[in-house]
């Protein structure tokens, strides 16, 4: 794998499991064969257990697309998108001055990305 462009801006944990897996971290259950480092091997754990387990890079597109009315920036999408909250609650912390930035479209933005992200639950149940 060639470096294009370093340091090209913040990654999303998806893009993160991405890059590991693309490295053989999913395929090698020893650890040992793959050429993926010991602590990027407790980064891939890690991350399998997050909503980035359970997103696409089209639901990301999708979501930073249909984030444009909100005037979000770059990097409040990607912690929603790392995050994945499910309330208001949870997104308060995420977007500077919220209530002066959205007023009445909170509910609506947490309705979008229970929307694009639906929990590992709600996937599990909609697959049965």
């Amino acid at each position: 794998m060639k470096i294009l462009k370093e340091n090209a801006g913040p990654l999303t944990n998806f893009e993160v499991l991405d890059f590991l897996r693309s490295r053989g971290a999913a395929k090698d259950p020893t650890r040992v064969l793959a050429s993926v480092a010991p602590s990027e091997f407790k980064v891939y754990d890690y991350l399998e257990h997050t909503a980035a387990s359970s997103q696409t890079k089209e639901s990301i597109t999708e979501f930073a697309a249909q984030c444009k009315p909100y005037k979000l920036t770059k990097s409040e999408i990607i912690n929603i998108v790392n995050i994945r909250p499910s309330s208001s609650v949870e997104i308060y912390p995420l977007i500077e001055n919220l209530e002066a930035r959205l007023e009445e479209s909170v509910e609506e933005l947490v309705e979008l990305v229970l929307q694009v992200f639906p929990s590992s639950e709600e996937q599990s149940k909609s697959d049965e």
